[in-house]
């Protein structure tokens, strides 16, 4: 069942009363409600947006950036609707690799308390969910006979070409999803419905209840077995803080943990990629069963990493930089001119060195304006038109020039953190404000995973790669957060002094809180978050099925008695 909290009146029905309670209905909070929906526990999954994100809902990521050179707006990448950040992702589907969750001793990192094996089993079903096909992103298995090669025999001991990305197509969980949610009786979702305070017992234990705000103002508290904060890596941590009434730090913060290592990537452009006289390159999209698209990355070895002290990393070949028209593209010009009818933080990456060429764009598109028109329609199509769409522009540039994209891991920082700032949003909340930080580790990993790539592709008689040696890690750091991903705020730790979750994501020192998502990595990895949250999620399930099955009191001990009050007899879907 669906509801608004704003046109159902829950207040005036006294305490809503659950097994588990559910806050944030993106990836995670679905995944979680989809995955217990059948084992007889009754699930409240509650969201401060509609079924459609709109600017009021948008109005309550309230919050600052200490840089905003270096961090993009808060609400950036972020949508407060059913569904959540899925509404507009781009569908990469990627694993962590063994080596982020292992102690790195290189780096000072102990490992997660979590198995990368004990991860792994519930990665095959994170892809299902995600659309994403089977679980397979080694190039020679992914597909029949093999994917094609990004460079003809590829050997080097250090960088790899074998190791693959999926794609979603890509997949609205809200709109995927929701029906089978509306049509489950054991859930019931609550749309326009904020999470303002979590309320501890007076022993500081458990969570008693949360309370709530509709749009309209109006109050009403969740009671449950259980709560799983599953809001984001920002919201999360910002309702912790927020939540001061008995614990003055807020909640599960007694150690200083909440809101630190705030982690996303380091990503941008490294540098040009000439490839060697009859060298041709492959950097496109091979398609698997189902039509998924599967494209091959540059990645380093986890014995190189650890060589060289640095963390993961990798990079893809890419079109040269639209905005300067010595690449010689009618297909980047067009784009160029056209980047303000495209989002924001798409159209920005068209902007740059060469911009203000107007005559060299317009000469660009002059010069082949029938195969121009023909590629952007046929994009048009493959993205707007088509059920599973084409991921990105692949295209090779008359200059035959590419660049080298890296995404790096970026590693957990106490001095990287979300707090609260003294301004209130709609809903009373006060908003969250982010210090991005970055250390040398990261400026290592950045230098070093470059200088490997650059001295693979030369040795192999691929081409040359050239990029500005000695500065090449402030060039990258200095294009900023990779706003869309927000990791870390709850990591994942044995101990509570160095976290705030242990390795089942139940906050330490609290029978029956829990928190799903990007928040609980105690790692960034190479690998875009949302197959990992996902498979983190399938794993939570399971553990609260096995544990609230058997009664009130088998999350801990010493457990605790609620209240039963049904859902608003008159609410209606």
């Amino acid at each position: 069942m669906i509801f608004d909290a704003d046109r159902d009146g829950f207040a005036a029905a006294g305490p809503i009363d659950a097994d588990i309670a559910i806050i944030g209905a993106g990836a995670a909070g679905i995944t979680l409600a989809l995955a217990l929906r059948d084992c007889g526990l009754r699930i409240i999954l509650i969201d401060s947006g509609g079924v459609a994100s709109d600017r009021t809902a948008q109005g309550l990521c309230a919050g600052s950036v200490a840089d905003p050179d270096c961090h993009p707006p808060i609400e950036r990448y972020r949508r407060r609707c059913f569904g959540g950040s899925t509404a507009i992702w781009g569908g990469r589907l990627v694993p962590f690799d063994p080596i982020d969750m292992a102690p790195r001793p290189w780096l000072g990192l102990p490992g997660w308390p979590l198995t990368w094996g004990e991860l792994a089993e519930y990665y095959p079903a994170a892809v299902g969910l995600c659309e994403g096909g089977t679980f397979a992103f080694d190039a020679r298995v992914a597909r029949p006979g093999g994917m094609t090669p990004m460079f003809a025999g590829f050997t080097d001991a250090d960088v790899s070409t074998d190791r693959i990305e999926r794609f979603s197509r890509p997949t609205d969980f809200g709109r995927t999803y929701r029906r089978q949610l509306a049509a489950a009786a054991t859930v019931t979702v609550i749309l326009h419905a904020t999470a303002t305070q979590i309320d501890l017992t007076t022993n500081a234990c458990a969570v008693r209840q949360i309370t709530a705000i509709s749009r309209a103002g109006v109050s009403f508290v969740i009671a449950a077995r259980a709560f799983i904060l599953a809001a984001g890596g920002i919201e999360v941590p910002r309702l912790m803080l927020a939540s001061n009434g008995v614990c003055a730090g807020g909640v599960g913060n007694s150690k200083d943990q909440v809101g630190r290592c705030y982690m996303t990537h380091l990503a941008g452009t490294a540098g040009f990629f000439s490839p060697a006289p009859n060298r041709k390159p492959f950097h496109g999209y091979d398609r698997a069963p189902g039509g998924i698209y599967l494209r091959r990355r540059l990645s380093i070895q986890p014995t190189a990493q650890a060589r060289v002290g640095s963390g993961n990393a990798i990079a893809r070949l890419h079109h040269p930089p639209p905005a300067d028209p010595v690449h010689g593209s009618g297909v980047l010009s067009a784009l160029t001119l056209g980047r303000r009818l495209i989002m924001p933080e798409y159209g920005a990456r068209l902007s740059g060195k060469g911009d203000a060429r107007i005559g060299g764009h317009l000469t660009n598109i002059a010069r082949a304006p029938v195969s121009t028109a023909a590629f952007l329609v046929a994009l048009l199509a493959g993205r707007t038109l088509a059920r599973r769409k084409t991921p990105s522009l692949i295209l090779t540039a008359p200059n035959h020039q590419f660049t080298l994209d890296l995404h790096a891991e970026q590693q957990p920082n106490d001095l990287s953190r979300i707090r609260l700032t003294h301004t209130r949003d709609p809903s009373g909340l006060l908003g969250a404000h982010i210090d991005w930080r970055v250390t040398d580790a990261d400026r290592r990993t950045v230098s070093q995973t470059i200088r490997l790539m650059g001295r693979a592709l030369s040795a192999g008689g691929h081409g040359s790669l050239v990029y500005a040696t000695e500065s090449i890690a402030d060039e990258i750091i200095g294009q900023g957060a990779y706003g869309g991903h927000h990791l870390g705020t709850a990591r994942m730790s044995s101990d509570p002094a160095h976290g705030v979750v242990d390795k089942d994501c139940r906050v330490h020192g609290l029978e029956n809180l829990f928190v799903a998502g990007g928040a609980v990595f105690a790692t960034s990895s190479q690998a875009n978050p949302t197959l990992t949250i996902v498979a983190l999620t399938l794993r939570l399930a399971d553990h609260l099925k096995k544990n609230l099955s058997s009664g009130p009191t088998a999350l801990a001990a010493g457990g605790y008695a609620l209240h039963q009050s049904p859902v608003p007899a008159h609410a209606h879907r």
